[in-house]
C-alpha cells in the first residue's frame, strides 16, 4: 500500500511538473511577442524594441531637423534604453507565475528521505547590473575597474606577480 501511495504522489508531482512546463511554454510565447516603444525630445525620436531588447524600429518625427547629429544620436540611445527597460519590466510581469508555481512544488528533500536540500547549491547568483554608459565613458571605465577588482583579490598570477 505504501508503494501505491508513493506512485500516486509521484504521478501527482509529474502532472504538476507537466502543467508547469506547459505554462512556461505559453508564457515564453507571450513574452516573445512583447514590444515596447519610447519617444524622447518631444516625440522627435521614437524607437521600438522586441522582447530581447533588440531595436526593431526607429522613427523621426517632425522637428528632427532642429536637432544636430550628436543630439539625435543621444536621443536614439536614450529612447532605446527607456524602451528596453519597459520591455524587461513587462517580460518579468509575464514570467512571474513561473516563480510563484515553482515555490508551490515540493522540494526533492521532501520527496526523498535523507536527501539534502540542493536548492541553495543550485541557486544561480543574481547577475550584475549591466552598464548603459557609452564606451570609454568615465562611468564605464569605473564599472570595468570595479569588476576587475575581485579577480585581483583572488590571488594567483598577475602582471605584477611575476
Amino acid at each position: 500500500m505504501v508503494n501505491e501511495r508513493a506512485r500516486a504522489d509521484f504521478a501527482d508531482i509529474l502532472d504538476d511538473f507537466r502543467d508547469q512546463m506547459r505554462t512556461i511554454t505559453q508564457l515564453q510565447q507571450q513574452r516573445a511577442a512583447l514590444t515596447a516603444s519610447a519617444s524622447v525630445r518631444g516625440k522627435r525620436v521614437t524607437v521600438t524594441v522586441n522582447a530581447d531588447g533588440t531595436l526593431i524600429e526607429t522613427k523621426f518625427g517632425s522637428g528632427i531637423e532642429d536637432l544636430d547629429y550628436p543630439e539625435i544620436a543621444k536621443a536614439v540611445t536614450e529612447a532605446a534604453q527607456q524602451a528596453c527597460a519597459e520591455v524587461a519590466r513587462r517580460g518579468q510581469e509575464v514570467m512571474a507565475p513561473v516563480s510563484q508555481n515553482r515555490n508551490r512544488l515540493p522540494k526533492l528533500s521532501e520527496l526523498v528521505p535523507d536527501m539534502p536540500d540542493l536548492a541553495e547549491e543550485l541557486r544561480i547568483p543574481e547577475p550584475p547590473v549591466v552598464s548603459t554608459a557609452p564606451p570609454k565613458s568615465p562611468e564605464r571605465r569605473a564599472a570595468e575597474q570595479d569588476s576587475a577588482e575581485p579577480r585581483q583579490k583572488r590571488g594567483g598570477a598577475t602582471d605584477s606577480g611575476w
